[in-house]
């Protein structure tokens, strides 16, 4: 079975690829920018025909789409989220219409909820901002698409390798000094998955036999406050200082307040569950940040 991963260098994708690679008769290629990659390309800027003579050749038999873009202008997010998927739908529709395409969504398409209620794949989607509305068009694209497709609805992945932008990232970095600290708003209620319970999700998803449901989400089913990021990296670190709040947060927090997965769908489907605590995840994020 031939795999092509796309985004293998971002945080979901170096996890993905570690998980893909450990498939009994996979072959991974890679797509992406780099001329280390095996498809050398580019999504925001790619032309059908091209592309389409460049699948065909590679010839996959699954398709697992990682790249996403979380910042950036509207341009950049709109051709990297909701451009880039499109175009691979019909890519692969023209040049390998028998493959497999796992696309790799967001909570942030789900947007405004109501407080208590666990999102389900059926759930209206209102998102909040640029970023949640690409996402959710790059969705539908996979969703509508003729293709064999599943949008796997990612809620918020932390792990090793944690972005250097994400609080994850930013506070492994401040918290191996001895000042106190100050950061924004943490009392937003997020559902927090780690990134290799996400991976498994993918393999699960790409060697799964027959039709599996179109959206699937990959969480927890479990909302936390975003202070227990804070709280759980203060116990790995050791930290001795204060962490103080500003009330200053994103405006996506202050308009979303609270979100929780139902992830009973995901089990059905692929018998997977979420099994590493949020207290080992941020373990082994601390742990691997300050490897020597």
């Amino acid at each position: 079975m031939r795999i092509l991963l796309l985004g293998a260098d971002g945080f979901l994708g170096r996890h993905v690829a570690t998980a893909l690679r450990a498939l009994p008769a996979a072959e991974l290629v890679t797509g992406g920018r780099r001329d280390s990659h095996d498809l050398r390309v580019d999504l925001t800027t790619a032309q059908l025909p091209e592309l389409a003579d460049a699948l065909a050749a590679l010839a996959p038999d699954v398709v697992v789409n990682c790249a996403g873009a979380v910042a950036g202008s509207a341009l950049h997010q709109s051709e990297v989220n909701a451009r880039g998927p499109a175009l691979l739908c019909e890519a692969l529709q023209l040049a390998v219409p028998s493959a497999k395409l796992v696309h790799l969504g967001s909570a942030g398409e789900y947007g405004l909820c109501e407080q208590g209620v666990p999102l389900s794949e059926s759930s209206d989607t209102r998102p909040v901002g640029i970023y949640g509305a690409t996402k959710l068009a790059g969705s539908l694209a996979v969703a509508a698409s003729k293709l064999d497709a599943v949008v796997l609805r990612v809620f918020n992945p932390v792990g090793p390798g944690a972005p250097a932008a994400s609080l994850a990232g930013e506070l492994v970095k401040a918290l191996g000094g001895e000042e106190d600290i100050t950061v924004g708003d943490l009392s937003a209620y997020r559902d927090f998955v780690d990134v290799r319970d996400v991976a498994r999700a993918v393999a699960l998803t790409v060697t799964a036999d027959g039709p599996l449901p179109r959206i699937l989400n990959i969480a927890t089913g479990r909302a936390q406050q975003v202070r227990a990021i804070a709280d759980g990296l203060v116990a790995a670190s050791g930290f001795t200082g204060r962490i103080h709040e500003n009330g200053a947060g994103s405006e996506r927090s202050a308009a979303v307040s609270w979100h929780q997965a139902d992830i009973s769908a995901a089990g059905r489907a692929l018998g997977w569950q979420p099994v590493i605590p949020l207290a080992d995840t941020l373990n082994d994020l601390w742990l691997a940040a300050n490897a020597r």
